[in-house]
């Protein structure tokens, strides 16, 4: 094989898609394009960007070059045909969902999912007139009993926040191809290094770009990729996308752009009319920080399971939840879907219970404290005493946030003064 048919590897495609030396300058590094708006050719030029028959750039809001550098390398990543890079991974889940319902619609989805997605779906997505069926994961016949003729997509997450537990994808995806409606998979915690849904079935991939693919803790986005495998005009299910647009001079964007229709429409009508554009220089911070994405993912991996081991023989540790440990009721999936490592994100049921899991994370001098994950510092919380204060005991334990519970975020400091630190808090 020609080298110029050579498709690039994972670790080259994490520093090199997308990216070229700037034309102009010769820059190396991808330039932030810190402007709200672009110079037309001409009138010709600017009616054809509008009426999309042409590419290329409008105004920010819409698309920015640093932004599509960073779409363009995390769809090579994921194996998809297109990305769409917004302000956070809330505002991606808005997006597709926006370009998929309309008001009375239902969608299902897993009840192992962050916290904040839980609530978006449960509350705000309401406004909105979307109505969300919850199913088991660990129940995969539950999907299909919750599907019904006003079911438009099924939503997951590869590895689930907080429990660092692994999703059955490939039977769901099954579901979701016989019922007729798209597979959406939040691959944040697992990352393309770990997982690619894509593989295993899922039309749409989303994530919150804040956590492990930025990885550094100092940007919030999001991103949606495109897999290209929807046909989105077979039961004209999906008006967005198999309608002609009247904003677009009658254009039917599945016949016009095809295996990357769905990440048009959530540019061209989505992000256009709610907003949520990504900065560019928040663009640039992730793009950076994925160039060291498949270092710094194998690193949490190896360090996540050095503490899971120590902490699963811990006196004062009743249980640890982490697909990785050869125990753990997830760790068959775990060997299917994410190979070579479980992910930085687990939890922790503490023998001392609530007091117990406040004096930890008191106590704990490495750790930072916060509502994060995914971060190259480890990161600790104690959910019942902070982000599931407001719940009864029963919800906290139902929500998997029970009064015993710590979640961390394994960093990728020295493993051993990771599991010191964890020690004489837990001895405190």
């Amino acid at each position: 094989m020609a080298d110029a048919d050579r498709t690039p590897g994972f670790d080259t495609l994490a520093i090199h898609a997308g990216a070229k030396p700037d034309p102009t300058t010769g820059a190396r590094a991808t330039p932030i394009y810190q402007t709200a708006s672009y110079v037309f050719d001409d009138v010709d030029h600017a009616a054809s960007l509008f009426g999309l028959q042409a590419f290329g750039n409008i105004y920010t809001r819409i698309g920015n070059p640093t932004c599509a550098v960073l779409e363009e390398r995390v769809a090579a990543l994921e194996g998809g045909t297109a990305g769409l890079a917004v302000a956070s991974g809330h505002a991606a889940q808005v997006i597709v969902m926006q370009t998929l319902l309309q008001p009375g619609d239902e969608f299902i989805a897993s009840r192992k999912l962050y916290g904040g997605s839980i609530n978006q779906f449960n509350h705000a997505f309401k406004s909105f007139g979307w109505n969300v069926v919850w199913a088991d994961p660990d129940d995969i016949s539950s999907f299909e009993r919750a599907v019904t003729p006003k079911t438009k997509a099924i939503f997951v997450e590869s590895i689930a926040n907080p429990g660092g537990t692994v999703t059955d994808l490939e039977p769901i995806g099954a579901i979701a191809r016989k019922a007729g409606v798209p597979f959406i998979v939040d691959n944040t915690l697992a990352t393309p290094y770990l997982c690619k849904p894509i593989d295993f079935g899922a039309d749409v991939v989303v994530h919150s770009l804040t956590k492990f693919l930025g990885g550094h803790g100092n940007s919030i986005g999001g991103i949606i990729i495109d897999a290209g495998t929807f046909n989105w005009s077979r039961d004209k299910k999906y008006p967005m996308l198999c309608e002609p647009r009247p904003e677009y001079a009658g254009i039917v964007l599945h016949e016009t752009f095809g295996n990357f229709a769905f990440a048009i429409a959530c540019r061209v009508l989505g992000l256009r009319d709610l907003g949520p554009a990504l900065s560019p220089f928040n663009a640039f911070l992730i793009s950076t920080g994925i160039e060291t994405l498949p270092l710094r993912m194998q690193r949490h991996c190896d360090n996540a399971l050095a503490v899971a081991d120590f902490l699963s023989t811990h006196p004062a540790v009743a249980w640890v939840s982490y697909g990785g440990l050869a125990g753990d009721k997830y760790h068959g999936l775990a060997k299917k879907y994410v190979p070579k490592g479980c992910g930085a994100v687990m939890t922790v049921g503490l023998k001392g219970g609530y007091d117990a899991g406040v004096k930890l994370v008191s106590n704990v001098k490495l750790f930072s404290h916060l509502a994060n994950i995914g971060d190259t510092k480890s990161l600790i919380i104690h959910p019942a005493s902070t982000t599931h204060r407001q719940l009864s005991d029963e919800q906290k334990t139902k929500a998997g946030a029970g009064p015993d519970v710590v979640r961390l975020s394994i960093g990728i400091e020295d493993k051993a003064d990771i599991i010191a630190d964890l020690d004489q808090g837990l001895r405190a």
